[in-house]
């Protein structure tokens, strides 16, 4: 008896969709002077053009911008200044790439403006919490990654505590899609994403990547942001430099415990190690009975 094959998840955005056949690669741009790992290395706008560009020929399938670092400790800048350092980044990539643009935003402001210059998704590490941000991203028919923090980034990895933190991230995230349905925003349009790293100790984390079942059953696209983090660190001493290998060892799983995006700064080497990952799943599918019979 043949079985029967689940249509893949679509994620759509303001300019098409994402088809989710295989696990797609976010690549990281950081625009700031402070982000934890590559922080002031594509501050000025051509250096961040070249670097999308070199990731998306490495294999990236959309790039996450960024102007305000979210580290653990950090403190938010205005708006303005947010807006000023991505602003030439958008409007250069818009006119040199083809794949979707997500903005990395908290800020309703600065997430109209970029998908007005071009952005497709709005990656929101507040979880669209600000119904001012919810309305922007209905209005434009943009894409939306919804992320659990804890707290602020100030203070999210004070001593972080939960009672369940699988049930409660999957909590909040599945009353956040509710509340951006309500809102007008499509459910088709809506990624959802546990926050590693976002308020969490070290055994939180790994809960939630053993768990990632328990958020793909809420039927939308799970985002994984592992790479270079500070609780990879904890597992043996290292820099974020030194993380590599740690970063794609988390990926891999989080994409075979069913992730479908996996955010990363590494994207050559990840998108070799997702590769492996899928040709080992083509291996495993059930085998013909002709083939059996061999």
């Amino acid at each position: 008896m043949l079985r029967a094959v689940a249509e893949p998840l679509v994620w759509r955005h303001r300019t098409g969709e994402i088809v989710l056949d295989r696990p797609r690669v976010m690549g990281i741009l950081n625009v700031t002077p402070d982000s934890f790992s590559d922080g002031g290395r594509y501050l000025e706008p051509d250096a961040a053009i070249r670097r999308a560009l070199e990731m998306v020929a490495q294999g990236a399938d959309l790039i996450d911008i960024g102007g305000e670092s979210t580290r653990p400790g950090s403190d938010p800048i205005p708006a303005d200044e947010e807006w000023r350092r991505i602003r030439p980044v958008f409007e250069g990539l818009v006119r040199t790439t083809g794949v979707p643009l997500s903005v990395d935003t908290r800020k309703p402001e600065v997430a109209a403006r970029a998908l007005e210059a071009g952005a497709s998704i709005v990656n929101d590490v507040s979880g669209l919490r600000d119904p001012e941000m919810v309305r922007g991203i209905a209005g434009a028919r943009a894409g939306a990654v919804i992320v659990h923090m804890l707290g602020e980034p100030k203070t999210m990895q004070v001593a972080p505590s939960y009672g369940d933190v699988v049930a409660e991230v999957r909590g909040f995230l599945a009353a956040r899609i509710e509340t951006a349905v309500l809102a007008g925003v499509p459910r088709e349009a809506l990624a959802v994403d546990p926050g590693i790293g976002f308020g969490k100790a070290l055994d939180h984390n790994l809960e939630l990547l053993a768990h990632i079942g328990d958020l793909t059953a809420l039927g939308r696209p799970v985002v994984i942001g592992v790479s270079r983090k500070s609780f990879l660190g904890a597992l043996f001493p290292s820099t974020s430099g030194e993380r590599l290998s740690a970063s794609l060892a988390a990926a891999a799983f989080a994409v075979i415990q069913g992730a479908q995006v996996v955010r990363v700064h590494d994207v050559a080497e990840t998108v070799r190690a997702l590769q492996v990952v899928k040709d080992v799943r083509v291996a495993q599918a059930p085998r013909s009975p002709a083939r059996e019979n061999l």
